[in-house]
């Protein structure tokens, strides 16, 4: 199984796709009364939303669904699961499915947390999500709020999983990037597009290896891992999935998987 074609109602479903245009603006440009504050949206259509910066601190994950942002070359996949921190200033650009539940909880720059001055991948644990939940609570004092900031702020933390992938940008590497992210089930070998690039496989790695700082099968991986995550929070079978991606079993899939992520393909498929 491969990718399906497209249908009459996906290309009307593409041709509606909306963008959204939103300025860029430097860390601490304007100035907000909020420690923290939670926006949450339900995509109607194929949404994009312009390169462009915040100038408070802001928290991406979703309700349900995937999504993603790009900052520079790096693709970073967003998840029930799997926050992003972008930092005040930062530019980026973003894009979500239809029917993506996304979230966004913004924080006042100069807001003292652990988490670093480049975007990080976050873990969405259990406590952290109760904790923003509580903050969209009607009703809420001002004590009890700044005591949930401070909670927020004390456990919110940069994990070591992400689901992220560096995009090789020079003539040499293009072509491979290309057409595996156009179809993450391409079977072609290291070997095999040294070869058709007329270029020795040293060479490709060094290649691989300079602008991504890993190797082609594990960025191979990571261009999956991410695939895959899109396709399991639309409800897709691990089995079609593993398929789609280039795996011949879904257990050959799930240990890849695995190794890529930290986590099951379980963790994201929808229910």
């Amino acid at each position: 199984m491969r990718v399906p074609q497209p249908t009459a109602r996906s290309a009307r479903k593409a041709a509606s796709a909306a963008t959204r245009n939103l300025p860029s603006l430097a860390a601490g440009e304007v100035d907000v009364p909020f420690v923290i504050k939670g926006y949450e949206e339900v995509v109607a259509r194929d949404t994009r939303w312009n390169e462009h910066s915040h100038p408070w601190h802001e928290l991406l994950w979703n309700e349900h669904g995937a999504s993603t942002a790009v900052v520079g070359s790096d693709v970073w996949c967003i998840t029930p699961t799997l926050g992003l921190w972008m930092p005040a200033g930062q530019l980026h650009s973003a894009s979500a499915v239809a029917g993506t539940s996304f979230r966004a909880h913004f924080f006042r720059y100069g807001t003292t947390s652990a988490l670093p001055g480049t975007p990080v991948s976050v873990e969405i644990t259990p406590l952290l999500r109760l904790l923003l939940e509580r903050l969209g609570e009607p009703g809420l004092t001002d004590s009890s709020r700044a005591v949930t900031e401070a909670m927020v702020l004390d456990v919110v933390r940069p994990s070591p999983r992400a689901l992220l992938v560096h995009l090789p940008t020079s003539e040499l590497l293009r072509p491979i990037v290309e057409a595996v992210r156009a179809d993450p089930g391409d079977q072609r070998t290291l070997t095999g597009w040294a070869a058709a690039l007329g270029r020795s496989p040293r060479t490709v790695t060094r290649a691989f290896q300079a602008e991504t700082g890993t190797s082609f099968a594990r960025w191979v991986a990571a261009v999956r891992a991410q695939h895959a995550v899109r396709l399991l929070a639309q409800g897709f079978e691990v089995d079609v999935v593993a398929d789609v991606v280039g795996y011949r079993s879904a257990s050959a899939f799930g240990a890849a998987f695995r190794r890529t992520t930290g986590m099951t393909p379980g963790m994201f498929r929808a229910r």
